[in-house]
């Protein structure tokens, strides 16, 4: 989700680290969430959603960033 806060190379960086995109594939959905406000890392099992949430969460945190991902049924 779209934040004021939260730089683009920090929100790249969670999308490489966090959902294994190559740094073109996270660009595009970054800027993706940069113009329409939010965007899809991934599908995965819902465990495996909550997991990489909790994940982003926590690194945002550490950062100092407001960046939030958040899970939704396919």
């Amino acid at each position: 989700m779209n934040d004021d806060y939260s730089t683009m190379e920090f929100v790249v960086l969670v999308l490489e680290g966090v959902f294994q995109k190559s740094p073109a594939e996270a660009y595009r959905v970054m800027m993706q969430v940069h113009r329409l406000g939010s965007g899809v890392a991934g599908v995965y099992p819902w465990e495996v959603a909550e997991t990489k949430v909790e994940t982003v969460t926590k690194m945002a945190k550490d950062a100092g960033y407001p960046l939030r991902a958040v899970t939704e049924e396919a």
